[in-house]
């Protein structure tokens, strides 16, 4: 099945799963509280400035789907939003913090993946995230693969299937398997590690800021 996600529909979907592990006290979501999610400038990339109607465009499509649904309870005021990704692949906490990942980030590397994924599952290795992948890789329909390698750099990166692929970007005769050797690049994990960093205390300073416009 080719789910055929947009570009705010991934990132949509990628805030509510996000939001679930990492701030499970304010999930699920208002409609405004996922749009700031989605717009937040930490753990992003792209960084989008996306308003309500579009948020609520893709929510519809998403809920059409069965990938979301409305959520609100008998004694909220506002309506909530959360998803059903648990529901609909019975996915295990490993593979749904890799997939959060390339929703909200694009394609990574395992490294990346490693410090990346850390707020919302601790990988003991490499080849744990590459356990993972596989696991995604395997499923039916597969929901990574693997893009072939750039020049200059040691390590492929790999995609969500979640969102249309472009074809050319795909690496041709590469097996999961093959790809998913331990490729350390221990130079460009560190620097992943310092730029999570930074997006950790962006994202604190943001939940703050959030934390206090409800006493404003």
């Amino acid at each position: 099945m080719n789910y055929s996600l947009s570009d705010v529909e991934a990132r949509v979907l990628g805030a509510l799963v996000e939001k679930e592990i990492t701030t499970p006290e304010y999930y699920p979501l208002s409609l405004n509280a996922l749009v700031n999610a989605c717009n937040q400038k930490s753990n992003r990339d792209p960084v989008m400035a996306l308003d309500e109607d579009a948020v609520r465009s893709a929510i519809r499509t998403l809920n059409d789907i069965g990938f979301t649904r409305f959520a609100s309870s008998a004694d909220s005021r506002v309506g909530k939003y959360e998803h059903r990704l648990n529901e609909t692949f019975n996915f295990h906490r490993h593979e749904i913090a890799i997939l959060c990942v390339l929703l909200l980030r694009g394609p990574q590397t395992p490294g990346e993946l490693r410090t990346r994924t850390e707020r919302m599952y601790a990988f003991e290795d490499l080849e744990s995230v590459h356990n993972a992948l596989n696991l995604l890789a395997k499923r039916e329909p597969p929901l990574v693969k693997v893009l072939s390698r750039q020049p200059g750099t040691k390590e492929s990166r790999y995609v969500q299937l979640l969102s249309d692929v472009a074809e050319t970007n795909t690496a041709q005769g590469e097996s999961v398997s093959e790809s998913l050797a331990p490729r350390t690049d221990r130079l460009g994990a560190m620097e992943a590690e310092i730029r999570q960093l930074r997006d950790d205390v962006s994202a604190l300073q943001e939940q703050f800021a959030q934390f206090r416009k409800q006493f404003e």
